[in-house]
């Protein structure tokens, strides 16, 4: 009976896939690449002195690679080449990209199998998709397997040559990349422009103004909320009043502001103007209303999925492709890695039926949209992601087999592929331009001293009136710089939904309208009198660029093309797990490590970290996986420059002609450490990048820790002079503690302030001194290592100072209090002795493995064993978790179940509970009005539906396999 083998990169792929075949066919899993390139030290000896010993390539001929199959693969390749023994064909259904065109062909290398192989490929793991790829089955690909061979050769190259140089001028360990290194240079240059910034004040005035006359009068107090609106003061006697993007980064007015005569308005003015338009009597002399049309944005990209998972759902783009992983292995999405925004037809159909069945037909877009992809030399001619089948299923359709953070992507995805194809959102903008005579108010520029005459005023607002793809989907995007100075308010006319809640529509962070404000202006004509009723002046200052986030870093790196889809999940990983990179809430700040990283590169590999030098290089390789041009033509000049291998053997090349990476690196002459790890601060301090961690030096010698939670645009010359005053007192006698005989001194760690004890030095041993007196004439002196390990002694008690003390000023007997901790507050009634310790997180109490916080540090050493017990005897909370409130209503006992029913507000607002089911109050349910009965037979519902099912995934576990102790290894045939 015939037997076909199909090889997948990934085991959780071949239950289903196998499933979908049927009996005809046995389905394995390569678990991956099954063959890498060598590390230098797996090299047989008789390579390692030949050209393959610096990189496992060989640059002097073709850059042939030297492959080696993994150690932990071995067992899988012995399973692989006893299934294609009984196999009459192969297909190779690896993912259909570079990366799984390169494991296809490192398998035909590894197997040489002799019975006929087909490609087969398919975007989703679908029945459907899998049939369809069984039936158009293609040959290898072997340009796409170029352009990834050479990525890898060029990442090994750069890698190899670059990498040690950091380790010689920086820091050991670090390393350097083709993209992870123009990543930190942008994170790098976004903090030295916010270190450079100087801020600049400026004031406004905001006017809360109405079309009713006789509102705020003593005749009508009250003022009817749809004849009021606020306005913000745009222009003084027709000049411009300055905003924040008026001002240059270093606090100036922009060139451009100058020449338009932009108004700079200080506080005098604006209190000045504020005052006189209170008593002036405002006129309406401009009423503009424009349609407003809004489309929905494309469907998912691997980059845009990972910077709106980022924002919406708090995930990493780590984390995002993992989940994104996990769900296209097991059919619920189409494959996760692509640049392709195009739907298929089946999908294009797919999702305007559900905008029908779901939110009506009205919602459905007048013609099938289609989205092109903008990213130039996209890779392969995968679909967008997207749900996948021929037939979505909804989210409650698939909830009960997804974990939760598996649900919010699927949702996440599955409302942006059906907003793709809804109708545009549709409504009105009203701007409104308001005239205010002011008489007698002196106001202008600090110079100009002139007397205003006329103060403009101006608001708007948009109105939706058809949601459209609202309704299912809103995209989300990064805060901007003073963006509030000139967004519109939003208002939705009319609210049609589609049944079932939106997790994803609305959340996150930067979505794209209507988050400041709920206005509807009310109607004006041009010439009609308003009355003022406040005005109020306020000041401002201009702020720095925002910090980059990881969503915002990939959306940078997409418009520059740098780098691929696949790649931008690992490279934010790296810069971090490298120490490049710390994360502040969302923010990424870079670390005084990455200054001085992309200093040395910057002066001695400028091509390296060179935005558009990068991005060439990524449209190299697809020129290459085109077909468009030799890999080997490309590597030589890459590596050897424009004049080739000969040339780098002859005279060196110009300016002009540009330099090969090892021009570059043969080239670099002497490279100054010390000024590559220091940073001027300003007055004469410097920062610098030490072994362990950064300090500041000043022009007399001096030093003094930099704290490790200091941002490097937080150190200004100030800091630092707050920090070595600080430093002054760092190892600061505070006296002896009494029970040991042992000086207690305060030091400056880099973690912060702490007390720690002397130790005398602990007398060496009889034999110790008789071994080193023998040694000196007949032995090799002893290694520092050794003579730590002789001189070992007890380690001496520390302990971080609490948030309320000082180093300047803490105390010998605070500091014996800290040195005692943990303290035992005594014993509860089985005798297990309860301590009151500080952590990580803050101050607790433990007894046995069971713990409870405290509300203050300062409770360490006051708490007692009564209020001790008393907190155990309450339930565990998690931490950061408020007591629990008082009910804001009491409603009476349910006559269904006999239990006392009250309103509670919870995280997502006020329910109804009887303290064993809970149910939200409707939108219509007022809290403080609401019935008892409307509360009993809510809950009678909800006991009614019973308990909610539990979402459960499959789990499929993977054939484990072991590394065998010997590696074979094999050179390419290419």
């Amino acid at each position: 009976m015939s037997k076909k083998l199909v090889i997948v990169e990934s085991p959780n792929k071949v239950r289903s896939i196998a499933g979908y075949l049927g009996k005809d066919f046995d389905v394995e899993a390569s678990v991956g690449h099954i063959r890498d390139l060598a590390q230098p030290s797996e090299l047989p000896a008789a390579e390692k002195k030949g050209p393959y010993g610096k990189f496992a390539v060989d640059v002097t001929d073709g850059f042939k690679p030297y492959y080696v199959v993994n150690p932990d693969k071995k067992k899988t390749v012995t399973q692989l080449r006893k299934a294609l023994k009984d196999a009459d064909e192969l297909y190779l259904a690896t993912d259909d990209d570079r990366e799984g065109e390169a494991i296809a062909w490192h398998l035909l290398e590894v197997l040489k199998p002799k019975v006929p192989v087909k490609r087969m490929t398919f975007t989703e793991i679908t029945k459907e998709a899998v049939t369809r790829a069984l039936d158009h089955t293609r040959d290898l690909d072997t340009h796409r397997v170029d352009a990834q061979e050479t990525r890898r050769i060029l990442d090994r190259l750069v890698g190899y040559e670059v990498s040690p140089v950091l380790w010689r001028k920086v820091r050991a360990g670090l390393s350097a990349g083709r993209v992870q290194s123009v990543a930190t240079r942008l994170v790098v240059e976004r903090e030295r422009e916010r270190m450079a910034f100087k801020a600049a004040g400026y004031w406004g005035v905001e006017a809360q103004l109405s079309t009713d006359l006789a509102a705020g009068s003593s005749l009508r107090p009250a003022v009817a909320a749809d004849t009021a609106f606020t306005a913000r003061l745009t222009t003084l006697d027709g000049r411009r009043v300055a905003t924040g993007r008026d001002f240059t980064d270093a606090g100036a007015l922009r060139p451009a502001a100058v020449k338009a005569g932009t108004v700079h308005l200080h506080e005098g003015a604006a209190r000045a103007v504020a005052e006189a338009v209170t008593r002036a009597v405002p006129r309406v002399a401009e009423v503009e209303e424009k349609p407003y049309r809004r489309r929905p944005a494309a469907p998912f990209t691997t980059s845009t999925l990972q910077q709106e998972a980022s924002r919406k759902l708090r995930m990493n783009p780590r984390e995002t492709m993992r989940v994104a992983q996990a769900l296209y292995e097991n059919g619920f999405i189409t494959y996760m890695r692509t640049d392709s925004t195009v739907l298929s037809g089946q999908a294009v159909a797919a999702a305007r039926g559900q905008v029908a069945e779901l939110y009506g037909a009205e919602y459905v877009a007048p013609k099938p949209r289609v989205y092109a992809t903008k990213t130039k030399g996209a890779q392969e001619a995968h679909e967008a992601i997207r749900p996948a089948g021929d037939h979505f299923r909804t989210p409650a359709q698939v909830s009960g087999r997804l974990t939760g953070a598996q649900f919010r992507l699927y949702e996440l995805i599955w409302r942006r592929t059906v907003a793709s194809q809804m109708a545009d959102a549709t409504g009105s903008t009203a701007t409104v331009r308001v005239d205010v005579p002011l008489r007698p108010a002196d106001g202008g520029s600090r110079d100009s001293g002139i007397t205003f005459n006329t103060a403009g005023f101006t608001a708007s607002g948009t109105v939706i009136t058809f949601r459209g793809f609202l309704a299912a989907y809103e995209e989300g995007r990064d805060a901007e710089r003073y963006e509030s100075e000139t967004a519109p308010a939003v208002t939705d006319g009319a609210a049609p939904t589609a049944s079932g809640s939106g997790s994803a529509s609305g959340a996150g962070a930067g979505a794209a309208a209507g988050r400041d404000r709920d206005v509807r202006l009310p109607a004006m004509i041009a010439g009609q009198e308003l009355v003022a009723l406040t005005a109020e002046a306020a000041g401002h200052e201009t702020t720095p660029p925002p910090r980059y986030t990881e969503a915002s870093l990939v959306k940078a790196l997409e418009e520059r093309e740098i780098g691929r889809p696949s790649t931008y999940a690992s490279i934010m990983s790296t810069i971090s797990d490298r120490g490049y990179v710390e994360h502040r809430g969302q923010a990424l700040v870079p670390t005084w490590l990455a200054f001085a990283v992309t200093r040395l590169l910057e002066e001695n590999f400028s091509e390296l970290v060179d935005y558009d030098f990068t991005a060439s290089m990524e449209a190299d390789l697809d020129r290459i996986a085109a077909g468009e041009e030799d890999r080997v033509d490309w590597l030589t000049h890459f590596y050897y420059g424009p004049q080739g291998q000969a040339g780098a053997a002859g005279a060196a090349p110009t300016a002009e002609d540009g330099l090969g990476l090892k021009a570059m690196v043969d080239g670099l002459g002497e490279i100054d450490a010390r000024a590559v790890n220091s940073i001027d601060i300003g007055e004469g301090i410097t920062l610098r990048v030490g072994r362990y961690g950064p300090y500041l030096e000043d022009a007399e010698g001096k030093r003094a820790n930099v704290p490790g939670d200091l941002a490097p645009d937080e150190l200004t010359v100030a800091k630092a002079r707050e920090l070595f005053t600080r430093a002054a007192d760092d190892g600061r006698e505070l006296g002896t503690d009494p029970s040991t005989g042992h000086t207690i001194v305060v030091k400056d760690g880099r973690y912060g302030p702490y007390v720690t004890e002397i130790l005398p030095e602990p007398e060496p041993a009889a034999d110790e001194t008789a071994e080193a007196g023998e040694g000196a004439a007949t032995s090799k002196p002893a290694g520092k290592g050794s003579a730590r390990r002789s001189r070992k002694g007890p380690k001496p008690r520390t302990a971080s100072l609490l948030k309320s003390m000082d180093l300047a000023t803490v105390t010998l007997e605070q500091a014996l209090d800290l040195l005692s901790l943990p303290r035992v507050v005594g014993q509860d009634a089985d005798g297990v002795d309860i301590t009151a310790q500080n952590g990580r997180y803050g101050p607790y109490l433990k007894r046995g493995t069971d713990s409870r916080s405290l509300e203050s540090e300062e409770q360490l050493f006051t708490v007692t064993l009564e209020q001790a017990l008393e907190l155990f005897a309450q339930p565990k909370r998690r931490r950061g978790q408020a007591a629990s409130r008082a009910p804001l209503r009491e409603l009476g006992t349910d006559p269904a179940t006999g239990r006392p029913v009250v309103i509670k507000d919870g995280r997502f607002g006020p329910y109804f509970t009887d303290g064993e089911t809970n149910v939200t109050l409707r939108r219509d349910d007022d809290p403080a009005t609401v019935t008892p009965e409307r509360a009993y037979e809510l809950l009678a519902e909800k006991r009614a539906k019973g308990p909610a099912k539990k979402r459960t995934t499959r789990k499929t576990t993977a054939k484990k396999t072991t590394a065998k102790k010997t590696t074979t290894t094999r050179k390419s045939s290419r």
